[in-house]
C-alpha cells in the first residue's frame, strides 16, 4: 500500500507538472540532503542518499555507512517540503518553456490577464506571455479577459528570467490567420510569398500557386469575401490587398500597386529602381493616403517605387541605358520584331500588334523600313 501511494503521487506529480520521475526524485534527494545539513552539520560531499523509488523510503549514507537518525523521515519533510515545491516549479516551468520554445513563429488564444506598465500579460494555457509595447497595435484598445489570437514570437532571457513574447504587431501573424481561414493556405496549394504591413492599418500579401486550377486570389478572399473579412475583423478592421506574386518584376510591381491600375512600367535593374506611370485619375490612388499605397508596394516589392502621371511620360526622356519599358512596344518585340523597327513603328503611332494590321497597307512609306524589315513584320502578323 505504501509503495502504491508513493508511486502513485510520483506519477501524479509528474502527470501534472510536465516533468520526468527522475527530475522529481533528484529534487527529494536534494531536499533530504539539505535538511540533514541543517540539522547534523554534516560535509555534504560525504553524504549520499538512497531513496527507493518504489517504497520512498529514505537513506542517509556517510562513507557508505547508514547515519539516518531515528525520526528523520518526519523531520526532513517538514524542512524539505518548501525546497521539493520550489524545484517542482522550476522543473515545471523549464518543461513549459520548452514546449513553447517549439511554437515559436505560431498563432496561440490567449486572455488578457493583467497590465504591468505597459506591457500587456496574457494568459496563454499553461503561462502566461507578455506582449510588450513594441508588440501591440496601436489603436488596439486591451481590456481584462479580452480574447485575443497572438504570435509566439520568441523566447527572451530577461532580469526576471525567460519570458515568452507575444505579438499583435508581426507581419507574421497576418499569414498565420490566413492559415487558419483558408484551407488552400493550409494545405500549401496557396503560398504566401511575401507580406508588407503597417500594423492596425493596412497590409498587402502576395500569393502564389502553382496548381492547376487555383486561384490563389479567390482562395484568399473566399466567396463574397468571406476569409478575408475574417481574418480582418480579427485584426480589427485592418485593411487587407491580396496581390498575384511573379518573379516578373514589372508584373509584381504592377500588381503591388493595386488597387490603382499601372499603364507603363520602366525599370532599372541595376538599383532595383522602377518608374511608374498611371493615368492621372490613378495617380492619388497609386500613392495612396500619405503615400501607404506606394510604400506598401515597395516593401512587399523591394524595389524603390516612383509614380508618375501618364502626361509626365510623354514629356519624359528616352529609357536610359539599362531600363526596360512594358508598353504596347514590349508586345511588338515580343510578337519578333526587332527593337529598331518597334522604334520607326512606334513614331508612326503604331504601338500594337492591331494598329499594325491597319496600317499594313502603308508600311512600305515609312521611312527606314526596308525589305528585311517588312518580312521581319509580315513574319510577325502570321500572313
Amino acid at each position: 500500500m505504501i509503495r502504491t501511494e508513493f508511486a502513485a503521487a510520483i506519477n501524479q506529480i509528474c502527470s501534472e507538472r510536465g516533468i520526468t520521475p527522475e527530475v522529481v526524485l533528484e529534487t527529494i534527494k536534494t531536499a533530504l540532503l539539505a535538511a540533514y545539513r541543517k540539522d547534523y552539520g554534516a560535509v555534504a560531499e560525504d553524504l549520499e542518499v538512497q531513496l527507493d523509488r518504489e517504497t520512498g523510503e529514505a537513506k542517509i549514507l556517510q562513507e557508505g555507512k547508514d547515519v539516518t537518525p531515528v525520526g528523520f523521515g518526519r523531520i526532513a519533510a517538514q524542512t524539505a517540503k518548501q525546497v521539493i515545491l520550489q524545484k517542482i516549479r522550476e522543473a515545471e516551468k523549464e518543461a513549459i518553456l520548452d514546449d513553447f520554445k517549439n511554437k515559436v513563429g505560431n498563432l496561440v488564444s490567449g486572455m488578457v490577464q493583467r497590465f504591468e506598465d505597459k506591457n500587456v500579460i496574457l494568459d496563454i494555457g499553461r503561462t502566461t506571455g507578455v506582449m510588450p509595447p513594441q508588440e501591440q497595435v496601436g489603436g488596439e484598445y486591451y481590456r481584462l479577459n479580452q480574447r485575443l489570437k497572438v504570435l509566439i514570437k520568441e523566447i527572451k532571457k530577461t532580469n526576471r528570467g525567460y519570458e515568452i513574447i507575444l505579438s499583435r504587431a508581426d507581419r507574421e501573424l497576418v499569414k498565420r490567420l490566413f492559415e487558419i481561414e483558408v484551407p488552400e493556405v493550409h494545405s500549401g496549394a496557396v503560398e504566401i510569398k511575401v507580406i508588407s504591413r503597417e500594423p492596425g492599418s493596412r497590409s498587402k500579401i502576395a500569393v502564389f500557386s502553382n496548381r492547376e486550377g487555383v486561384d490563389p486570389i479567390g482562395s484568399c478572399v473566399g466567396q463574397k469575401g468571406v476569409r478575408v473579412q475574417a481574418v480582418t475583423q480579427e485584426l480589427f478592421n485592418e485593411k487587407i490587398d491580396i496581390v498575384s506574386y511573379s518573379d516578373d518584376p514589372q508584373k509584381f510591381i504592377a500588381a503591388s500597386l493595386s488597387p490603382a491600375r499601372v499603364v507603363e512600367i520602366k525599370i532599372k535593374r541595376s538599383n532595383k529602381e522602377a518608374k511608374v506611370f498611371v493615368n492621372e485619375d490613378q495617380l492619388s490612388l497609386a500613392i495612396g493616403k500619405e503615400g501607404q499605397n506606394v510604400r506598401l508596394a515597395a516593401r512587399l516589392t523591394g524595389w524603390k517605387i516612383d509614380i508618375k502621371g501618364y502626361k509626365e511620360k510623354k514629356e519624359s526622356k528616352e529609357t536610359k541605358k539599362g531600363e526596360e519599358t512594358e508598353t504596347q512596344t514590349k508586345k511588338l518585340e515580343i510578337a519578333g520584331i526587332s527593337k529598331r523597327v518597334v522604334t520607326l513603328l512606334n513614331k508612326e503611332g503604331i504601338k500594337s500588334l492591331k494598329d499594325l494590321k491597319q496600317k499594313k497597307e502603308s508600311l512600305q512609306m515609312i521611312k527606314g523600313l526596308g525589305k528585311k524589315s517588312l518580312e521581319e513584320i509580315t513574319k510577325a502578323l502570321g500572313s
